[in-house]
């Protein structure tokens, strides 16, 4: 079953009720924590900012039709106040709820529509490798990113590219790209480091995480890094489904040594995905 088309026919067939994650990962027969990470690596954003945004462009289709009473429609789409409905409002499409409602017009705003629901993963992974990891020690420069905002971790890298080969205790000239600290709505830290023996004499603007023993599915990624989206997307959406494996919480690790040319982005480019043993 693919959780990201059930999860949108749950969400579309039900966002103007009370809904929560909860609610649309048993829809989809996964758990909150595989749906998040399945939903925002095929669709670019978090499950209850779709289900957010979903709402807000109804409610705004209604606003420009011409809805006598704003408060009504607040409470309609699930705000508690006029003032927090007009707060998400303007967020989303950088005016008031009572400026198209004056206007009336819809081509001034850009509405979210639903998402299509058939599956559009376009790679055919081959079946990963099994590994137990040992434990190590990863320290380099971090960042906190969200699904819809990763444009800043290649500058990241950039900005790290110097200290390859330099930093105190690096083990080896792999690198590793660790994901971490992810939570429901889309949020999570990266770090652009390198395995180290201890932590001692980093840099001060070093980020470091201890990276537990794990069990992980090692998947190849080739081609250029900018592709590596359609990856994810397979592993989340199609992999993890049918191998009837389920995703442990640790940190997600990308892994480049030698077969992959950090100057040009082309390559091979380990992910190696935790497992629940």
């Amino acid at each position: 079953m693919d959780p990201v088309k059930s999860a949108i026919w749950c969400i579309e067939s039900r966002f103007a009720s009370e809904l929560s994650l909860e609610d649309i990962a048993g829809v989809s027969g996964v758990s909150r924590f595989h749906l998040s990470r399945a939903f925002a690596a095929s669709t670019g954003r978090s499950v209850m900012r779709y289900v957010r945004e979903r709402r807000l462009s109804e409610a705004a289709r209604q606003l420009a039709n011409g809805a006598p009473d704003i408060l009504s429609v607040a409470l309609n789409w699930g705000y508690g106040s006029h003032e927090a409905f007009t707060r998400a409002f303007r967020e989303q499409f950088g005016l008031t709820p009572e400026a198209l409602r004056a206007s009336r017009d819809l081509a001034s705003i850009r509405l979210l529509e639903p998402l299509p629901m058939q599956a559009n993963t376009s790679i055919t992974l081959p079946e990963p490798r099994i590994e137990n990891g040992k434990p190590m020690l990863v320290a380099g420069l971090g960042g906190s990113f969200s699904v819809d905002k990763v444009a800043g971790i290649p500058a990241l890298w950039q900005n790290f590219a110097p200290h390859i080969g330099h930093a105190p205790g690096q083990i080896g000239h792999t690198t590793y790209g660790v994901s971490l600290n992810c939570d429901d709505n889309g949020n999570f830290d990266y770090i652009a480091g390198v395995e180290v023996s201890d932590f001692d004499n980093l840099p001060s603007d070093f980020a470091r995480t201890r990276v537990p023993a794990q069990t992980y599915a090692i998947f190849e990624h080739r081609g250029h890094v900018t592709a590596i989206k359609q990856t994810y997307e397979a592993i989340w959406r199609d992999w993890l489904p049918k191998s009837g494996r389920k995703p442990g919480e640790g940190p997600t690790l990308e892994r480049m040594d030698q077969r992959f040319d950090a100057a040009t982005g082309q390559g091979v480019l380990e992910i190696w995905l935790p497992l629940k043993d």
